[in-house]
This record gives structure tokens, sequence and C-alpha cells, in this order.
């Protein structure tokens, strides 16, 4: 009987089997890199290793989740207790709440998300009105967020290295440091950061790690930013007993702080590292690679790689262009009902790719007009609900009272008829004290700055959420939680403010569906109950995690999305529509002539890349040659990508015209459509 390692081809089975040494898999789109991973862990753990031992780390839950799940298959009467797959900033998490007496934090630390992290930064600029400026809040937390994944702390920046706005920045940094030190809470970009400092400067902790986790896999390695590399090398230490995975051709996310050079400096900071390439593509037929390797070919590599397939040549590249973007539109739709229409398949099987989120609108015009369905990536979340906001931001605030953020989300939420007068003065006097909003409610110096009803006000809430917190810790919390919901009005609140009843009832749902989930996470382990403060922490991650990213549609729907989101996936049929200049590749990476515009050409084509490698079958590329912006008609060019295209491999449609044949076949296959949709 084979193992499933047996059933690799010969550079897969290199990469499971290669434990000696640091390893770098170079493995191109479609090439079985997560069948690796797992396969990997299942042989470490087969060879002897203890699966406590060993961490996988990737970027999304959800890669995390199907990396597991197929652990699980492949090990179905092995031990694979204590093995930790999860994203990077989970494990972060866990460090940070393992060591948290070392890092000078409380136990019950809060996770702040954007909106906290603007709604503090604001809160600081408003108490140095003189040097910063509102308008820029953003701006500002995009550097302090750039600064944290360069690992550059607060104290390492100094004023003669700054421009003026970067100072600026610098001092808000440094404030907003200390604020959430004294809040007990740390922000995404800290679960990086704070595990690499401390690692770096404690050796018994780096040593404690080092042990716990023997070997490291790391997945999407070419999205790593420079922080996230420094807590690799601090885990692995010198020997580097490692697996990295990682395609530079597919590296988007420059934006994000990602290093495609992570993957050269492996070669200077481990000169044993060993590279196995996996360039057998299982997805796609050779005319795709071909068009793709051609392309890609274009940017400088720090490592050569060339993707085959044993699939078969497969259909030309179909290009097609338009006069403007409401014909690109209405053309592709008709081409996908057709081409539906003509082989019998599902809706499912095509793909609408595009650069940016502003050009699904046509598409999905045309898509309603013809009565196709369709799904769009980037839904709303579960956590972007006000209501689940709400319950998170009360949990938050009973498991840390010094939760500001929490505290002005809730303190008003049902009304408690404290005015914006009466929460400045609070706060004025919190700052003054160094001390939480919480707290400051109950001191008996705030009399002399707020008195009758809000005072009284702020003491009953303070008195209730305390001893609220108390019976969480003493009694079922859920059962707990469930009074309080009743002891707030919450439901009335939800009556009064939502514009329907049935829309109070829906919100009403969803915070019962909250409860139940974490009563579900909480008890997930019968013999250990997870505490609630672990819970809520997990919860809030996940939140920050999956925001925008893309949720999968059910059924038989077009997929509409961007190339960012196609990423990792794939489909038989892709249509990539606007490539032209200034889309793909867009507009901000053609201004200048200097490297960082060099540097985001590089990026677009490795986007056009990621879109022509997720199809399968067939793949059409779209451009129009004029468009409307600002009101204006514009002539647009078309992108230089399909002019690195090998010309033998495209199928320039408009270049012939069709025979009225094909153009009353078209026209039955609409019909056909419309009618089918009406039945």
């Amino acid at each position: 009987m084979l193992h499933s390692v047996d059933k690799l081809n010969t550079q897969q089975r290199a990469a499971v089997k290669a434990i000696d040494r640091p390893l770098l898999v170079l493995a191109g789109a479609g090439s079985g890199k997560t069948r690796v991973i797992t396969e990997k862990i299942a042989y470490l753990i087969k060879q002897g290793m203890p699966a406590k031992q060993i961490a996988a780390v990737t970027f999304t839950n959800k890669a995390a989740r199907e990396m597991l799940s197929r652990v699980n298959n492949l090990l179905i009467n092995e031990g694979t207790r204590g093995l930790r797959i999860s994203t990077f900033h989970s494990l972060g998490l866990d460090i940070i709440r393992k060591e948290h007496k070392t890092l000078g934090y409380q136990a019950r630390m809060s996770l702040f998300d954007e909106h906290d992290k603007l709604s503090l930064l604001k809160n600081l600029i408003g108490q140095n009105k003189n040097s910063h400026d509102a308008d820029q809040l953003e701006q500002y937390a995009r550097q302090i967020g750039e600064w944290k994944n360069s690992l550059t702390t607060a104290d390492h920046l100094t004023q003669a290295e700054l421009t003026k706005e970067e100072y600026l920045a610098s001092r808000l940094y440094r404030d907003y440091t200390r604020s959430l030190k004294a809040y007990n809470a740390v922000d995404f970009d800290d679960l990086i950061l704070l595990p690499v400092l401390l690692l770096q400067q404690h050796q018994a902790v780096r040593e404690r790690w080092q042990n716990r986790i023997r070997y490291l896999l790391v997945d999407e390695y070419q999205d790593t930013n420079t922080v996230q590399y420094e807590l690799i090398k601090l885990i692995t230490g010198k020997t580097g007993q490692f697996t990295v995975v990682g395609d530079d051709d597919q590296s988007i996310y420059a934006w994000r702080g990602a290093k495609p050079e992570n993957m050269g400096l492996l070669q200077k900071d481990y000169p044993r590292l060993h590279v196995i390439k996996l360039e057998q593509n299982y997805r796609s037929t050779g005319r795709i690679l071909k068009a793709a390797n051609h392309l890609i070919a274009n940017n400088p590599h720090s490592f050569e790689k060339k993707l085959w397939s044993e699939l078969g040549y497969g259909d030309p590249i179909r290009v097609i262009s338009h006069k403007d973007e409401l014909t690109e539109a209405q053309q592709v739709v008709a081409e996908i009902i057709h081409h539906k229409f003509k082989t019998g398949g599902s809706y499912g099987d095509y793909a609408i790719l595009y650069r940016g989120n502003h050009q699904s609108r046509l598409f999905e015009r045309c898509l309603r007009e013809n009565h196709v369905p369709y799904f769009i990536s980037g839904s709303v979340s579960f956590f972007a609900y006000s209501e689940i906001k709400d319950i998170l931001a009360y949990l938050r605030l009973l498991i840390n009272p010094d939760d500001d953020a929490a505290f002005l989300r809730i303190i008003n939420t049902p009304r408690r008829e404290l005015g914006p007068a009466t929460l400045e003065k609070l706060s004025e006097y919190a700052r003054g004290r160094h001390i939480s909003l919480l707290s400051a409610c109950n001191e008996i110096g705030l009399s002399q700055s707020i008195s009758g009803k809000p005072l009284i006000k702020l003491q009953k809430f303070y008195e209730w959420l305390m001893r609220t917190a108390e019976m969480i810790e003493r009694d079922d919390c859920f059962k707990i939680i469930m009074e309080m919901l009743d002891d707030i009005g919450y439901e009335n609140w939800l009556r009064e403010t939502a514009k329907t009843v049935d829309s109070a009832e829906r919100k009403m749902k969803n915070v019962h569906e909250l409860i139940d989930w974490l009563k579900r996470i909480a008890n997930k382990n019968e013999m250990e109950p997870k505490p609630l403060a672990d819970v809520i922490a997990n919860i809030l991650l996940m939140d920050i995690l999956e925001r925008n990213q893309e949720e999968e549609g059910a059924g038989d729907q077009i997929s509409l999305m961007t190339l960012h989101s196609a990423k990792g996936l794939e489909f038989k049929h892709v249509f990539l529509v606007g490539m032209e200049e200034n889309i793909l590749p867009h507009q901000n990476s053609l201004e200048g002539d200097d490297i960082e515009s060099a540097s985001g050409i590089e990026e677009e084509r490795r986007l056009a890349y990621v879109g022509i490698t997720r199809a399968q079958r067939t793949l059409t590329l779209s451009y129009c040659t004029h468009r409307k912006r600002y009101g204006d008609i514009s002539e647009c060019q078309p992108s230089r990508f399909l002019q690195e295209l090998p010309e033998a491999d495209l199928d320039w449609v408009n270049q012939k015209t069709l025979p009225d044949e094909v153009r009353k076949e078209r026209g039955k296959a609409n019909l056909a459509n419309l009618k089918t949709m009406l039945s």
C-alpha cells in the first residue's frame, strides 16, 4: 500500500523529507504547496517528533483551518495533541499572553482594532492641538503601523533623521505607545512587534520558546515583512530548523509591508539553506502557464523557475477590446452566458477579476439585467454589525476595566444621558490622574469636575459593571451575560433605534448567535473550559484577521473579485478585465522614474501574473479604448502587460468579424438564459 508521501512528485517528496537543514520551497502557482506543508507535518510526527514541538504559521484563519483539517486527515491514528497551526498574529498573541509579566502587562489585556487605534490617536491629537493636524489622522496611523512592521520603536526615532511630518508622527507614536500600555492594551501590529522585542531582549524567554517550537513551517513566506522575518529567526535560532514555502512571483502585498526580498535574505542569513523548486502546475493548461512565464520573466528574480503542466496545451488566450467600460461589461457578461450555454457548465466555473473594487459596479448591473447570479467577495463581516461591536465592547470592559475604547463605545449604548461635555470632563480628569475612564468614575476627586445627576450616573455605571464582572468570575458567565442584556435593556434599545421591527429582531438574533458562539468556543474542551478573557481575545483577533477577507459564495454564482482577493483561488474560466495603462498597471505605479516606481511596476506585473494563473481551462483578457473619467471621455492605452505575452498564443477577437451564424448562436444563448431564469 502506498504511503501518502509516495504519491507526491519527486520535488514535493524531496521537500517533505528534507529536515536536516533550513529549507526554502519555491512553490509556483498551483504546484501543491499546501500539500507539501501538511505532508511534512505528518512526516515529522511519524519520524518521532512530538506534535507539540511543531508549529506552522500562515496569514489567514481560513488557510490555517484548511491546513489543520488536512493534517488531521493524514494522521487519523497518530498523536496530534499540542500541534500548533495558526496565523502569525495568533502565535504572537499566544506569546504575549504567556509572557505578559515579562512584558509588564496585566493578564487581561485588550486587543485594539483599527477603529480603536484611530479613536485613541484622535484623542491624543486633541491634546496636542497646536502641533498635529487632525486631517492627517489616517496618515499618522499608517506611518505608525509601517514603523512597527519595520521593527522601529518610538525610542529608535530621532528628529535629525525625520521630515517635519515624520517627526510629528513620531511624537504621536511615543504618546500612543504609552497610552496603550496604560490601557493594558496592544494593537494588531504589536502582536508581532512585542514578541520580537521580548525574544531579542530576554535570553531565557527566547530559549524557552525555541525549546517549545523545535520545527517551524511558514506558508506564503513571500508575504512576510521585516518584523515577521525577525520572529522566524528568533524562534528557529541559529540552527534554522524550518521550512518556508513561498513564491516571489506572487508577492502582491508591498502596501502591507511585505518584502519579497526576504527570500534572498535567507541565503545570506542561513548559508546552509537548501532550495527546492516546485514547478509542476496541477491547475492550468500549458498555454496559460506559457503566458504567465513570459510575463513574469520581465521581473528580476533571486531564483529562476518555470511552471509546466501535463494538462495539455489548451485553447488560445482571447483578447477583446471595447469602446468603453459599459460595452466591456455587457460583452463580458454576454460571453459568459454564451460559453455556459455552449458547454453546459455552471456559473460557479466563471470569475471576473479586476484591479480595483470600483470596476465591479457595471458588471453587477449587467449581470442583474441578464438575471445571472453572482457573488462579490468582501461582503459585510459578522463582526462589522453595530450590535456585535456593542456586545463585544461590554465584554471587553468586563474583562479589562482599563479598556477606554470599549468604555467610550458603550457608555451611552443604550442611552444613559451622559453628554459630550460630561465625557470630556471625565477624560480630562482621568488623564490628569493617569487612570482609566472607568476607574475615574469611582474617584472622590471627580466631584470637583462633575456633579449632580451625571456624577451619580457614572458612579452607578461603575458599581454595576464591577458587580457584573465579579459575578462573571464566580458564576456561569454566559448566564450572567444574558442577565446583563436584560439589565441594560438592550433589546428595547434595538427596537427604539432600528428602522423596522424586523431589523431589530434580526439584530437581536445576531446577538444571541454571538453569545452561543462564544459559549461553544469556551466549552470546546469540556475538561478545561476556556476563561472568558481568552475567548474574547481570540474572537477579536479573528475579527481583525478576517475583516475584509473574501467570503466564499455558495451555489451556482459567478465570482467577482479583485486580483488581491483572488490569490489562492482557482476557476475553470477567468475573465481578467480592465487590462489598460493606469488600471493594470495602476497609475500610482507609473509615477516617476525612480527605484520605487520600478518596484511598483514589478508588483503590478505580479498581480497580473496572479490573475492569469487563477485560470484552469480558459483565459480572456479585456480592455477598453475609452473610459469616462471625472465626467470626460478619455482615450485608454492597452496594458503594457499584453505586449509581454507570447503573441502566437493570443487570439485578438476584435481583429476579425464574427460570422452571422456565430452572432445568431450567441443571441440564442442569451434568449435561452432569459427563458430559464423566467421559468
